[in-house]
Order: C-alpha cells, then sequence, then structure tokens
C-alpha cells in the first residue's frame, strides 16, 4: 500500500512540475523596441516560440512582410506604428491562433496585379485582430480561407481616389465563423466586402465615405448583419446572389447618386430584413429577383424611393414598416404575385378609423399613377412635386387604371410603428 501512495505522490509531482515547467514556457514576453536588444517585429516573430507574446513598444518601425507561421501574440503599446514604406505587405499570417492587438499598420504597397494588405491571412484558425489602426493602406484587413476568427474594433482609414487603385477595408474570402465587431471603416473601395463567406456575424460596424459600397457581399450564406452604420458611400450597400441573410437594426443613410442605394437586393432569398432605417437615400432599397424576403418594422424616411422592386420577387411580406414624407413609397416592374403588405404605416394616408383601432378602414394604394409613369419613362422624374402629378396621381386613386389592384395594405396603420425591440 505504501507503495502505491508512493507512486501516486511521484505521478503528481512529475505533473506539477511539467505544468509549471510548461507555463514558464508560454508565458514568455519578447520586448521589441530601438534601444532593446532586439529592435524589430520580424526579428522578435522569428525567435518566438508557439505561445509566446512579442511586445512593441511605441516607436515607429519601417518593416514590410513580416511572416508570422507559429501561434503568437503581437501586442502594441500605445500604439507603436509598423510602416510599410509603400513595400508589399505588413503581416502575413500562416498560423492558427495568432492575434495582433493595439498596433498602427500604414503605407502598405498599392498594386494592379497584386492586393496587398495591412494584415493577410491564409488558411488559419482561431485569430483575433483587434484595437489596431490602418492608414493609407490598400487592402486593410484580407482574409483568405480562413475560419473562426474575430475582427474588432479597428480604425481603417484610406485615401480611395478611383476604384482601379483602392482595395477594401474587411475583405473575406471563402471564410467561415467570422465576428466583424465595431470597426470604423472609411475611405476605402468597399468598406466590407464578403465572398463565399458563410456562418459570420457582422455587427457594431461604421462604414462611410467609401468609394463604392459600404457593405458589399456575393455567395454568402447563413451570415447576420447588426447594428451597423453604413453612410455616404458611392454605391451604398449592395447584397447578391445569397440566402438565409438576417439584417437587423442597421441605419442605411445618405446614400445618393444615380446608382446609389441604400440597400440593393440581387437574386437575395429566404431573408429578414428588421428594423433597420433608411433615411435619405436616391433609394431606400432596390430589390431584384429577390424572393422570401420578410420586411418588418423598417423605418423608410426621407427617401428619393423608399422600396423599389425591378421585377421577378415574390412570396415576400411588408409588414408594420413606417414609410415617412418619401418621394415615391413603392415603384416596380413587372408583376408583384404572392407579396403581402400588412399593418404599415403610410405618411401619405388619408383614410379614416371609424372605430379607433388604429388601423385605416380603407385600404392604401402604395403605387402612385406617377410611380409607373417615371417606371415606363425615367426623364419624367423633374416633374415630381408638380401640381400635374397631384392631379394624375388624385385621379388614378379616384378611378385605378394602371395600378395593380393585388398592391394594397388592407389594414394601413394610422399611427407610425413604435418598435421597442
Amino acid at each position: 500500500m505504501p507503495l502505491v501512495r508512493l507512486s501516486q505522490l511521484f505521478i503528481y509531482s512529475t505533473l506539477i512540475f511539467l505544468l509549471f515547467s510548461y507555463s514558464d514556457l508560454i508565458a514568455n514576453t519578447i520586448k521589441v523596441c530601438p534601444d532593446c536588444g532586439i529592435a524589430s517585429v520580424r526579428q522578435a516573430v522569428a525567435i518566438a516560440l508557439p505561445g509566446d507574446t512579442v511586445l512593441v513598444k511605441d516607436a515607429t518601425y519601417a518593416e514590410h512582410d513580416i511572416l508570422i507561421d507559429k501561434p503568437v501574440t503581437i501586442i502594441g503599446e500605445n500604439h507603436p506604428t509598423i510602416d510599410a514604406q509603400g513595400q508589399g505587405y505588413i503581416f502575413k499570417v500562416y498560423a492558427d491562433s495568432v492575434t495582433i492587438r493595439g498596433l498602427k499598420l500604414k503605407n502598405v504597397e498599392v498594386s494592379y496585379i497584386s492586393d496587398f494588405a495591412a494584415i493577410y491571412t491564409s488558411k488559419v484558425r482561431h485569430f483575433i485582430f483587434e484595437n489596431n489602426i490602418l492608414e493609407d493602406i490598400f487592402f486593410g484587413f484580407l482574409i483568405e480561407k480562413s475560419h473562426n476568427g474575430i475582427l474588432k474594433n479597428n480604425i481603417i482609414r484610406g485615401n480611395a481616389v478611383k476604384e482601379h487603385s483602392s482595395g477594401n477595408g474587411i475583405h473575406l474570402w471563402h471564410s467561415s465563423k467570422i465576428q466583424i465587431l465595431d470597426n470604423r471603416i472609411e475611405k476605402m473601395r468597399d468598406g466590407i466586402y464578403l465572398e463565399f463567406v458563410k456562418h459570420s456575424e457582422i455587427k457594431g460596424n461604421i462604414s462611410l465615405n467609401n468609394l463604392r459600397y459600404g457593405l458589399h457581399f456575393m455567395f454568402s450564406n447563413d451570415d447576420r448583419y447588426e447594428d451597423n452604420i453604413f453612410e455616404k458611400n458611392g454605391a451604398g450597400v449592395a447584397v447578391m446572389f445569397s440566402k438565409q441573410i438576417f439584417m437587423r437594426h442597421n441605419t442605411f443613410r445618405l446614400n445618393w447618386g444615380t446608382a446609389s442605394y441604400g440597400l440593393l437586393l440581387k437574386e437575395i432569398n429566404d431573408a429578414n430584413i428588421v428594423n433597420n432605417t433608411f433615411e435619405q437615400n436616391t433609394i431606400g432599397i432596390n430589390a431584384d429577383g429577390s424572393n422570401r424576403i420578410t420586411y418588418e418594422k423598417n423605418t423608410f424616411h426621407n427617401n428619393g424611393w423608399a422600396v423599389r422592386f425591378l421585377g421577378a420577387c415574390y412570396g415576400n411580406k411588408l409588414l408594420q414598416n413606417n414609410f415617412l414624407n418619401n418621394a415615391l413609397d413603392i415603384s416596380y416592374v413587372g408583376r408583384m404575385n404572392g407579396n403581402i403588405f400588412d399593418k404599415n404605416f403610410w405618411s401619405d394616408y388619408t383614410g379614416y378609423d371609424l372605430n379607433k383601432d388604429n388601423i385605416g378602414d380603407v385600404p392604401y394604394r402604395p403605387v402612385k399613377l406617377f410611380s409607373y409613369i417615371v417606371n415606363q419613362t425615367p426623364e419624367t422624374i423633374i416633374l415630381l412635386r408638380s401640381l400635374f402629378v397631384d392631379i394624375i396621381n388624385f385621379s388614378e386613386k379616384v378611378s385605378p387604371i394602371f395600378t395593380p389592384d393585388n398592391l394594397q395594405d388592407l389594414n394601413p396603420a394610422m399611427v407610425p410603428i413604435i418598435n421597442y425591440d
């Protein structure tokens, strides 16, 4: 019996010794500063062991194409600057479990044949890039074939002037389970670009003043977009060739131009667009070939067109939305089969409510004759808000001929929808 206990004690002692020895190994911190023994981030990463931390002191480091091929953590103290001086990438990450935090990264090379980025990843998992400042860059974060990552609280500022010489702030390709949280992106080509990305979350970001799209994604299914602000982008937001999309509490505003939208939907199916605000856009939502979408409790305020359906849009539901002072609430091209409008508030509705249940007793037809005319002859838009338009809209309201009988809200709300979600 004593031998058994002695053996157990030996085993426990050995395990404790190994545990503390391993902890000492993974707790190693390598300091980088101009006056330290290690004066470059590249050198620190090269000598680091898996699990080490590289602590970069406040200074400016002229470095580029720093290869990370092992799990390490790189932390900046007071946002030290790594300046690529117009040469290639800054970090190229090829290992799992890499964290880069608290750095200022600038002057990535601009190229017409290569997508140089401040931080580039390929085929990695479990990465965290947070609290970084990216300035004067080509691409910000370029994430390829990577999974289970977090991009959080980064500031990305470019100086995009032309599309061919500018890149995207956050660019994901063939990736999944990525969280893009609380970032600010401005003056890039596209603020956030996703292609073949699934099961990811885009939340709390501000994307503004970008040359093309604040958000642009294609072939990306089962993703969530919440609490983002997309403002003053050249073409607004474009969502294409995707399904199972959930968009909530986003703000789309001040996206003006002949080819600019708050939200462009191109062949989107089975989506929920809930509780968003579309304000002062040329077109709030422009839907083309998009089916089985629920638009619920959104607010459309002071847009040119609130919602424009271009065709092949079936099985959609517009429920309890607020349409407030838009030039045109609904526009459509082609058939609107199977679409439901119910309990929306329309600021132009002039019906009555005799039983005081806050539901209008007279159905509302949101498509005006002038909207139909503009679809046929776009140049007539110059007549907007003229007396002539008021007369033809009133005549169509009294005796509908051109506007569809099956496109009406049978239960228009008498007061704006208040959303407590």
